[in-house]
C-alpha cells in the first residue's frame, strides 16, 4: 500500500528504455502542470525491444526501486514494451500504488477505422506480448476490424540517436508503413512512446502518399488522464496556493547526462536538471529540487 505518510507533494516518477517516454510526459505536464516528476530514460540498456523478458523485468523493477526511493507516490511506465512485459509484476511487488502502463491504443483506433483496417507500428517484443494478442484477438472478435501488425525493427534506434527527420528514418518508415497502406489501413496506432516523436515525419510521408486521411492513434493522452484519475483517486493530487514550490521536473539516465539534456531541450524545448545513475547498483542518490 502506499504510505499514510506519503506527501501530496512527492513526485511522479515516470520512465522509459530511452526518450521515447518523454511523448507521455508532455502529456502529463500539460495535464497536471503542479504535479513534482521525475524521468528516468534507462538509455544503458536501451532498446528493451530486442531484449529478453526476464531482463526487461529486472530493469523495470529496480527503476521502480529507484523511483520509489526518490519518494516517488506514483509510477508511469510509459513504454510499451516494459508495460507488456512487466507491469503486471510491477503492480504485484508494490500493492497499492498508482500504476500506469501504456495501453497500446487498438480500442481507440478500431473506434476510428472505417475501413475495418489498422496498421499497429510497434517493437517486435509488443506485438509478440501475449496481453496484446488478447487484447488484438478480443477486439476482432467484437468489432470485426483487423490489425495488421507491423514490427519496426530499428526505428527507436533512429529516434534515440536523433535522427527524427533523416533520409534514412523517413525512408525506414516508409517501408513500414507502405505496406500497411497497401492493405487499405486507414488507421496507424503508434505502438511505442518513440513513436511520436517522428509524428511529423510520419505526417509527412501520409500526405506525400496522398492519404492525409489517414487517422494516428498516440495513447500518451490517455496515460496523462488515467494518471490523474488514479491520484485523485488515492487522494494524492498536489494542491497548491500562492506559496507553493513551482513544480520542478528533474531528469536521470543511465547514459549520458549531456546527451540526455540535449535530448530534453531538441524534443521538449525545456532545459530541467539531469542526473546520470548508475540503477544497477545502490548508490547514494542526488537531492531532487523540490526536497
Amino acid at each position: 500500500m502506499v504510505p499514510a505518510t506519503l506527501p501530496h507533494d512527492a513526485p511522479v516518477g515516470i520512465f522509459d528504455s530511452g526518450v521515447g517516454g518523454l511523448s507521455v510526459l508532455r502529456h502529463i505536464q500539460a495535464q497536471l502542470p503542479h504535479e513534482h516528476l521525475l524521468y528516468v530514460a534507462d538509455t544503458g540498456y536501451a532498446p528493451y525491444g530486442d531484449k529478453p523478458e526476464a531482463l526487461v523485468i529486472a530493469r523495470v523493477l529496480a527503476i521502480a526501486d529507484f523511483l520509489i526511493a526518490q519518494g516517488a507516490k506514483a509510477i508511469v511506465v510509459a513504454c510499451n514494451t516494459a508495460t507488456v512485459a512487466a507491469v503486471r509484476v510491477l503492480r504485484e511487488a508494490h500493492p497499492g500504488m498508482p500504476i500506469v502502463g501504456v495501453e497500446p491504443g487498438l480500442k481507440p483506433a478500431a473506434a476510428l477505422t472505417r475501413s475495418k483496417k489498422v496498421g499497429v507500428l510497434a517493437t517486435e517484443r509488443t506485438l509478440r506480448g501475449a496481453k496484446f494478442l488478447q487484447l488484438r484477438d478480443q477486439i476482432h472478435r467484437d468489432t470485426g476490424v483487423e490489425f495488421l501488425l507491423q514490427p519496426c525493427v530499428g526505428l527507436v534506434d533512429q529516434i534515440e540517436f536523433g535522427e527524427l527527420a533523416s533520409h534514412a528514418t523517413t525512408s525506414m518508415l516508409e517501408r513500414f508503413i507502405a505496406p500497411l497502406l497497401a492493405q487499405d489501413a486507414d488507421t496507424l496506432v503508434l505502438g511505442c512512446t518513440h513513436y511520436p516523436l517522428v509524428r511529423g515525419a510520419i505526417e509527412r510521408l501520409l500526405l506525400d502518399a496522398g492519404r492525409g486521411d489517414v487517422a494516428l492513434v498516440d495513447t500518451g493522452d490517455a496515460v496523462a488522464r488515467q494518471l490523474a484519475r488514479l491520484l485523485a483517486a488515492s487522494g494524492l493530487l498536489r494542491v497548491t496556493d500562492a506559496g507553493s514550490i513551482p513544480a520542478a521536473l528533474t531528469g536521470y539516465t543511465t547514459a549520458s547526462a549531456t546527451v540526455f539534456g540535449a535530448a530534453f531541450r531538441s524534443l521538449l524545448g525545456i532545459d530541467p536538471p539531469v542526473c546520470a545513475v548508475d540503477i544497477a547498483e545502490p548508490q547514494p542518490l542526488p537531492d531532487a529540487p523540490y526536497n
